[in-house]
């Protein structure tokens, strides 16, 4: 029985069929938003299948192709490969598997964007305006619930398609890099590429990233940015009532559209690019070409070398990777990753100018120190950038 002295808890879904007993989700503590966005992830990455083990076949060729590749890798770079006195190893796993480590990887970056899309007590204009009011409470009330949607959505979709832990340039913990045998498989196949000649090709890239990402100070940085990049979002519920202000909230037959707007992760999550943002992306942008032009570097002068037909596998990887579907451009632009051919391209010309002027040495120099890593407008002229680590500090 209610309690007459306690108001009703509002529930903006009640007579709206067609959202089923999400207000009951809704009603959740947040403790429980990430295991529900664990289970939006494993169901998405495998449509709701069970999935076998790795063949232990696998897992035996890809560690003689792992160690093929960190010796490459370590003779190419000069870089050391351990982290915290550990050799990193190559660990080929299932989606279900990837989708979950990597959702516990990426907490740190999209619990902020819950914070925001909770959102902070209705302001005066939201109080008087009863509709916006309305969207106000429901983004309190779905923040924490619809954050888990999002995130186990997106992360359930890069599990379908990434080929390790490292298609987005995001440093993790650990020493273990996630490798998915059956998207590699399945890409393989896609584009009639030797299957051998991709494991290989996805060991090496795998260890050129985890070697620049474990450098502390490349780390550190990388880290600082996407953190304060994700922490900066601010609330625009306002944005929800431009988005339905031609709706009918009370005709039966609107509520196909109002579930439309309902499953956009950009109005649910309420986030908008702020003022910070704008300030970020330009040193986000610089520091993830640089290190993209670098790892694309080093992976031809290994490659051309090791993988009989690399010229065609790497154009296919490097198509491939600019080609990724809305829902990965989503997550890439709500961490402040622009990862467009553009940028590539940007990282590629850095690269090719330093080695030009101060061969493969100069170019080694990028991680020497927090000072050598270059300004958005060093990476857009490379001689200017060995000028100025060529000065006296």
């Amino acid at each position: 029985m209610s309690n007459p002295d306690q108001p009703e808890e509002f529930n903006p879904f009640e007579g709206l069929p067609i959202f089923g007993d999400l207000g009951k989700l809704f009603s959740q503590q947040a403790s429980s938003t990430w295991e529900t966005a664990r289970q939006f992830a494993v169901a998405l990455a495998t449509d709701g299948q069970s999935e076998p083990n790795v063949d232990p076949a696998d897992r035996i060729a890809l560690g003689e192709l792992a160690r093929v590749a960190e010796l490459q890798v370590a003779n190419a770079t000069g870089l050391t490969i351990t982290r915290a006195g550990q050799s990193p190893s190559i660990v080929p796993v299932t989606r279900t598997h990837w989708a979950s480590a990597t959702l516990d990887a990426y907490q740190h970056l999209l619990e902020p964007i819950g914070s925001v899309s909770g959102g902070d007590e209705p302001d005066d204009d939201m109080a008087g305006d009863p509709a916006l009011a309305m969207f106000g409470q429901i983004m309190k009330m779905v923040g924490p619930v619809m954050l888990s949607m999002t995130a186990g959505s997106m992360i359930g979709n890069l599990a379908r398609r990434s080929l390790g832990q490292y298609d987005l340039p995001i440093p993790r913990d650990g020493a273990e890099l996630l490798v998915v045998p059956a998207n590699i498989d399945a890409l393989a196949d896609e584009w009639s590429l030797e299957p051998a000649d991709l494991r290989l090709w996805v060991c090496l890239s795998e260890l050129t990233h985890h070697a620049v990402l474990s450098i502390p100070h490349v780390r550190l940085r990388l880290n600082e940015l996407l953190g304060d990049y994700t922490a900066s979002f601010e609330a625009d519920h306002r944005a929800m009532e431009h988005r339905l202000d031609q709706l009918d909230l009370a005709n039966p037959d609107s509520l196909g559209d109002i579930q439309s707007v309902m499953s956009d992760p950009e109005v649910l999550l309420g986030a908008i690019q702020s003022p910070t943002q704008r300030m970020l992306l330009p040193q986000i942008t610089a520091l993830v070409s640089v290190i993209a032009g670098y790892v694309d570097f080093t992976m031809d002068s290994i490659g051309r070398g090791l993988i009989g037909d690399y010229q065609r596998l790497s154009e296919a990887l490097r198509r491939r990777r600019t080609s990724a579907d809305a829902s990965d451009r989503f997550i890439e632009r709500l961490f402040g990753l622009e990862l467009t051919q553009e940028e590539y391209d940007r990282g590629a010309a850095f690269a090719s100018g330093v080695v030009e002027r101060a061969g493969t040495d100069g170019l080694a120099r990028l991680w020497h120190s927090p000072r050598e890593l270059p300004t958005p407008s060093e990476v857009d002229a490379p001689g200017l950038w060995l000028a100025r680590i060529d000065l006296p500090d």
